[in-house]
């Protein structure tokens, strides 16, 4: 592989502008494709064999017509001090506000809410529930606007009035942040690098390999469902790998000046060496996100294909467009150690200091030294720190996020808290029923039995008379619980249900199904837990394989795999600590504590197995490179820190920055993704990759790169320290013998 990546990049240095030329047309046509593309809806969220998801297209077929996938408004009314709803005036506002969100052409229907009985028992309160033919997202601004002022002429008249429901669901905005995160990666790429040129590289490419990314699934959005989280999230891996891929080639570029090679040359053996780095990193993280699918969850699905194939272009565009744009900066990307005119000049690590005294060694060697004196005392101090966040993580709770995870700063959120004060926690999670029928002698007697069986279960405060279609042979059941969505006690309520309902049908024959968004919410959270585990071994596993062959190791592989388990439990635990406990909530802009997003562990677990994994390959290459040239295992460590640890530091705080930024989403997962992403970067790279990995690897000595011999016979030579290039031209050091690992 070394050598076909060797040649390709010697090949984009001198053919720079036809490779120039490539990604700037593919960029251009994915820009004009996104452009002329129609507008994405709201993307679907179904959860094929689940319960819940069975309910809902039981009812699609069985009530025809009724748009139960359509967008739904909550208009919530509260009396001024000392006056009711039922007062004829305030009633009077209230029925010319349901007359006039009648007159919309998407709107279904409209509930009064003193036909309906939907006002408060003491009277304060009341709400109209708006049903739209199409989804949230689709809704035409002019009915948002229509929606908005009918509120807006009812506050006229004294009353409060605030909206929920998904009406008014607007595209996520990631915020100014995202840009100060691109502005801290590029401080780091000018410190790094001593240089605006050489700083600017990575920058160019990593968005040249984002635009083409998220254009293309914007121009894909509509014809493959794909949601707006899509794009914000291969945005945000993109950004962070690319930067990354980037920077690891440019560094290895300069390294190669510095010994003295011709500018062709020295691209052609960045790209040779750290490309290969490259390939296998960006491999783990593709394995990683398309791994998503085995959840059999379409969105989730969606979205690791569309962020994997973003990492796949940033892995193309570093092995391509960086060296073409070498070829085009010239001398002004200096050898390492040399210093641009921005930060002046710096002695290369082999140049004697002042006297003819050996230069200092720098932090990397320093603090890899240190690790190997003291193994054992690191490696603990690493673990226990690990676990002391993880702890955090034994009070997960999951959940799908509502109106109460708003900001109280919006509508959404109040008319949230005032239905909670009016009609209790549960009214904002109400559970629906679906009886089918069709197989029973009696469907009447059926629904009948049904209803009275849920009154007699725990936390049910409203059960509503069952609904029937044309037909008669389905029917719906609302029920309201006594507690909030989220809660244990609403979870237990749900099987409660099923529960009878199973009894039901063994007396009866009839189906009964619960659904709605809390039942939802509970099976996404079943059938996530149940994944898991197949995931992590689907995952771990075919990225495990993927590193003997790199590492030419079985211990190597295994450790970092045991690594990634702590960063990520660590991260987790952070997660926990903030969204779900309020830890430095205010900081974060959490407003509303709360369960964590039902994906999210699932998620941060593939993404963040592939990103530790670019550490793992890009870190320990290098020692395995000094290593297989005959060094002893423990200054092999130091080496790999000397070449590699300053360059995968920047790396690790671009990729902390780049995450960050997306802590400024509306979107309350693009906030817990982006916050979760970035602890756990810091966690896997400054504490796993930094300390726990030299650590063990000191501790082993030889023994961490053992390898059968029957396996070595089988692997295929994919050559990742350059040795064939070494070959070939005869450079070898003299004074090495070639280690047999």
């Amino acid at each position: 592989m070394a050598t076909f990546l060797y040649k390709l990049g010697r090949l984009s240095f001198r053919r720079r502008h036809f490779v120039a030329l490539i990604w700037v047309a593919l960029l251009t046509l994915a820009g004009v494709g996104a452009a002329s593309a129609p507008a994405a809806g709201n993307s679907s969220f179904s959860i094929p064999g689940t319960e819940a998801q069975k309910a809902f297209d039981l009812l699609e077929q069985r009530f025809p017509g009724t748009s139960a996938d359509g967008a739904t408004a909550r208009v919530v009314f509260k009396a001024p001090s000392g006056e009711k709803m039922t007062d004829p005036g305030n009633k009077a506002t209230v029925q010319d506000t349901v007359k006039e969100l009648s007159d919309g052409s998407e709107v279904v229907r409209v509930t009064d809410p003193y036909q309906a009985k939907a006002v408060s028992k003491d009277g304060t309160i009341a709400y109209a529930q708006v049903s739209y033919k199409v989804s949230g997202m689709e809704l035409d601004d002019a009915a948002k606007d229509a929606l908005k002022d009918s509120a807006q002429d009812a506050r006229k008249a004294g009353l409060t009035v605030e909206i929920g429901g998904d009406a008014l669901q607007a595209v996520p905005h990631t915020g100014s942040s995202e840009v100060i995160g691109i502005a801290v990666a590029a401080v780091v790429l000018v410190i790094t690098f001593g240089s605006l040129v050489a700083a600017g590289l990575p920058l160019l490419t990593a968005l040249i390999g984002v635009g083409i990314g998220v254009s293309a699934i914007t121009g894909l959005a509509s014809a493959l469902d794909l949601g707006s989280t899509t794009s914000t999230l291969a945005m945000m891996i993109g950004l962070a790998v690319g930067i990354d891929y980037a920077l690891f080639i440019v560094s290895r570029y300069r390294a190669e000046l510095a010994e003295g090679r011709e500018r062709e040359e020295a691209a052609g053996r960045a790209v040779g060496t750290a490309g290969s780095a490259v390939v296998f990193a960006g491999l783990t993280v593709v394995i990683a996100l398309v791994g998503l699918s085995v959840v059999n969850i379409p969105m989730l699905t969606k979205m690791g294909i569309a962020a994997a194939g973003t990492v796949a272009i940033a892995v193309l565009i570093a092995l391509t467009m960086i060296p073409a744009l070498l070829g085009y900066a010239g001398r002004k990307v200096k050898p390492m150690g040399e210093k641009g005119k921005l930060l002046g000049r710096a002695k290369k690590q082999d140049e004697p200091g002042e006297q003819g005294r050996p230069a200092k060694p720098n932090l990397g060697t320093r603090w890899a030294g240190f690790v190997v004196r003291r193994p054992l005392a690191v490696l603990l101090l690493g673990v226990i720190g690990l676990g002391a966040a993880a702890v955090p993580a034994t009070s997960l709770e999951l959940g799908l996020p509502d109106d109460g995870s708003q900001p109280t700063s919006t509508t959404q959120r109040r008319a949230y808290d005032l239905l909670s004060e009016g009609f209790g926690p549960g009214f904002n999670g109400p559970l629906m029923v679906v009886v089918d029928a069709k197989n029973s002698d009696d469907p009447k007697a059926v629904f009948t039995e049904t209803g009275d069986e849920i009154k007699k279960l725990k936390d049910v405060v409203t059960v509503t008379p069952a609904q029937p279609n044309k037909a008669g042979d389905t029917a719906t059941i609302t029920v309201i619980p006594g507690s909030q969505p989220s809660s244990g006690t609403t979870e237990n309520l749900v099987h409660g249900i099923r529960d009878a309902g199973a009894d039901i049908k063994a007396d009866t024959d009839a189906n009964v199904l619960v659904t709605g968004s809390t039942a939802m919410n509970i099976d996404v959270s079943e059938k996530l837990n149940d994944a898991l585990v197949p995931y992590l071994v689907l995952v771990v596993g075919l990225a495990f394989l993927l590193l003997i062959v790199v590492f030419r190791s079985i211990l190597v592989p295994l450790k970092a795999a045991l690594g990634f388990l702590l960063s990520v439990m660590a991260a987790l635990g952070a997660v926990v600590a903030v969204f779900q406990w309020g830890w430095l909530s205010g900081l974060m802009g959490v407003e509303q504590t709360g369960p964590v997003m039902s994906m999210m562990p699932i998620f941060m677990v593939g993404v963040v197995f592939g990103l530790a994994m670019d550490y793992e390959v890009f870190l320990v290459t290098r020692m395995r490179e000094a290593y297989v040239h005959g060094e002893k295992p423990a200054q092999a460590v130091v080496t790999g820190f000397r070449h590699g640890a300053r360059v995968v530091t920047a790396a690790a705080v671009i990729m902390m920055a780049v995450f960050a930024g997306f802590i400024g989403s509306s979107e309350s997962m693009v906030k817990m993704i982006g916050f979760g992403l970035a602890i756990a970067v810091f966690f896997d790279a400054f504490i796993v990759r930094m300390a726990i990995v030299p650590a063990v690897l000191a501790l082993l000595g030889r023994k961490a790169w053992w390898l059968p011999k029957w396996l070595d016979r089988a692997l295929p030579n994919v050559d990742v320290e350059g040795e064939g290039l070494r070959a070939t031209s005869g450079d070898d050091d003299g004074d090495r013998e070639l280690v047999r690992v």
